[in-house]
C-alpha cells in the first residue's frame, strides 16, 4: 500500500506580470517503509517537493495523499531534518531532542521526554555531548543531534532536505551509514524521502531513485535501486554492477544536455 502519493502536482509562483513554474504534472507513490531518494540538478524544485509534503506550502494544482487522506498542512506525522541543522542555539543538545519529543507527543511528561532523548542521543553517538549547546558542536554533531531528534518524535514518515551536504565528505560518509543502522534496525522502518544532488548517496542509501529534470521539476524516471541490503560500500562500489549502474545514473542526470545535441535516450 501508498503511504504517500503525489498526483499530478504543479507549483506556479507569480513574479510581478510573470509567473514561475517550480514543478509541473509530478507523479509518484512511496510504499510504507521505502527509502526513496529524490535527485536532481539545483532548482528542479526538490526542495519545494519536500515543502509540500511537510506541508508548509501548497501546490497550485494536483495533490498530495497519505494514507489516503489529502495534505492540507503540517502534521506530527512528518519528522523533518534540514540541511542548515535547525537547532535552537539556546538549548542543550538534550533539550532540542526533548523539544520535538514534545510537539511530537504532547502528552508526553517531562521525565520521560528527557529519557527518550538521553536514548536517541546516545544512538546517533551523542551520550557525552548531551548538555553542550549547538554552538559547541561540530557541523557534523549538530546533524546527528537533528537526526536523533527526528526520529525520537517516532513519525512515521521521514522527510530529509539534503541533511549532509554542508558536510564534509568523511562525515558524511559517517552519517549516511548511521542513518541507515538506524533506519534499518528500528522497531518499525520508516518512509523514508531524501532530496539529494549526489548520485554516489542516493545509490548507497535508496530502494528507488526519483530523478527529477530540471526547471521546471518534472519526473524524468523512477529507478527502482535493486543492491541488497545491508550495503558495504567499500565491496559496493568495488563491483562491475555498481559501476554500470551509476554510470546509466549520470547519464540519465545529463539527458537534457544530450538532447539538446541531439543524443539518445537512456536506457535504465
Amino acid at each position: 500500500m501508498d503511504k504517500i502519493r503525489i498526483e499530478n502536482l504543479t507549483v506556479e509562483y507569480a513574479e510581478k506580470r510573470h509567473s514561475f513554474k517550480a514543478l509541473e504534472d509530478v507523479s509518484f507513490s512511496v510504499a510504507a517503509g521505502e527509502f526513496v531518494c529524490i535527485i536532481g540538478s539545483s532548482g528542479c524544485g526538490k526542495s519545494t517537493l519536500l515543502s509540500i509534503l511537510e506541508g508548509i506550502n501548497l501546490p497550485t494544482s494536483g495533490r498530495v495523499l497519505i494514507d489516503g487522506e489529502p495534505v492540507t498542512g503540517t502534521g506530527t506525522d512528518r519528522g523533518v531534518v534540514f540541511q542548515n541543522y535547525s537547532l535552537f542555539p539556546w538549548m542543550t543538545a538534550r533539550k532540542n531532542v526533548a523539544f520535538g519529543i514534545k510537539q511530537a507527543k504532547r502528552d508526553t511528561k517531562k521525565a520521560e521526554r528527557l529519557s527518550q532523548a538521553d536514548e536517541f542521543l546516545d544512538k546517533v553517538g551523542l551520550a557525552d555531548f548531551k548538555d553542550k549547546y549547538p554552538s559547541q558542536l561540530s557541523g557534523g554533531m549538530q546533524q546527528r543531534v537533528a537526526i536523533a531528534r527526528a526520529l525520537a518524535m517516532d513519525t512515521d514518515i521521514l522527510l530529509m532536505d539534503e541533511p549532509f551536504g554542508a558536510i564534509d565528505a568523511k562525515n558524511r560518509t559517517i552519517l549516511q551509514e548511521l542513518l541507515l543502522e538506524l533506519w534499518e534496525n528500528g522497531d518499525t522502518k520508516k518512509t523514508v524521502v531524501f532530496v539529494t544532488h549526489d548520485i554516489d548517496e542516493a545509490i548507497f542509501l535508496a530502494d528507488k531513485i526519483v530523478m527529477m529534470t530540471p526547471t521546471p521539476g518534472r519526473v524524468l524516471k523512477e529507478i527502482p535501486v535493486t543492491f541488497s541490503r545491508p550495503r558495504n560500500r567499500t565491496e559496493l562500489v568495488q563491483t562491475r554492477e555498481y559501476n554500470a549502474f551509476r554510470n546509466k545514473l549520470i547519464s540519465l542526470f545529463y539527458a537534457d544536455i544530450v538532447d539538446r545535441i541531439g543524443g539518445n535516450e537512456v536506457a535504465i
